[in-house]
């Protein structure tokens, strides 16, 4: 495989830049992962890091309405989705560039923050068995710089449009279908967790990722 550089700045200037820097990861995981295996790490760590920008402008603000129902005895939860502004929301204190800060125990606040988010969130690490990759890339003593990686791409959306985030998706599982020999999507991302996907990051645009490719 070519290597693929990194733009000079982690910022989405255009969807082949975006992609671009993603897939620069590769460089990473190369020695430690076989290519056919890399969309196991990238795919889930962009969903990742798209929900966290998603979610940073309401962070704050939740934690804040988690504590207070708590007190008052109530199911927080459906006060934390209004607050977030969004069917999904997430309850730990940890963030991806928070992250960065206990580099000794990254595994272990990693897991914390991805049970932080809902059910249907945590659904969609689950099917990408995204525990595996990080005890895979733990003892590999690659989940700082991959997680690091990630937590310097802008992916909030008024950076980059869920349609432009669609786009992206497409092209990195259409690079890893060709890694791995298979169907764009049947490998990487079943149908079921596109459709998670969709529900949860794209929204409106979900065109993006379920209109028939030629």
């Amino acid at each position: 495989m070519t290597s693929t550089s990194a733009p000079s700045s982690p910022q989405a200037s255009g969807k082949q830049n975006l992609s671009a820097f993603i897939w620069s990861v590769a460089d990473l995981l190369r020695g430690d992962y076989k290519q056919s295996d890399y969309g196991k790490v990238i795919l889930p760590f962009t969903v990742l890091r798209r929900l966290d920008c998603v979610l940073e402008p309401t962070k704050a603000a939740v934690l804040e309405e988690k504590a207070l129902r708590e007190g008052q005895g109530l199911d927080p939860e459906p006060f934390l989705l209004r607050k977030a502004g969004h069917n999904f929301c997430n309850t730990s204190p940890l963030d991806m560039k928070r992250l960065m800060g206990d580099g000794d125990n990254i595994a272990e606040n990693l897991r914390s923050y991805i049970q932080g988010f809902s059910p249907a969130v945590r659904e969609i690490f689950d099917r990408f068995e995204f525990h595996l990759q990080v005890d895979r890339l733990d003892k590999a003593n690659l989940l700082y710089l991959v997680t690091e990686k990630f937590g310097q791409v802008d992916l909030h959306p008024e950076t980059v449009s869920n349609a432009e985030m669609g786009l992206v998706f497409e092209e990195l599982i259409r690079k890893f279908a060709e890694l791995s020999n298979e169907t764009a999507g049947e490998h990487f991302t079943p149908r079921e967790v596109i459709k998670l996907m969709v529900n949860l990051i794209f929204i409106e645009d979900d065109e993006a990722l379920t209109q028939p490719q030629g």
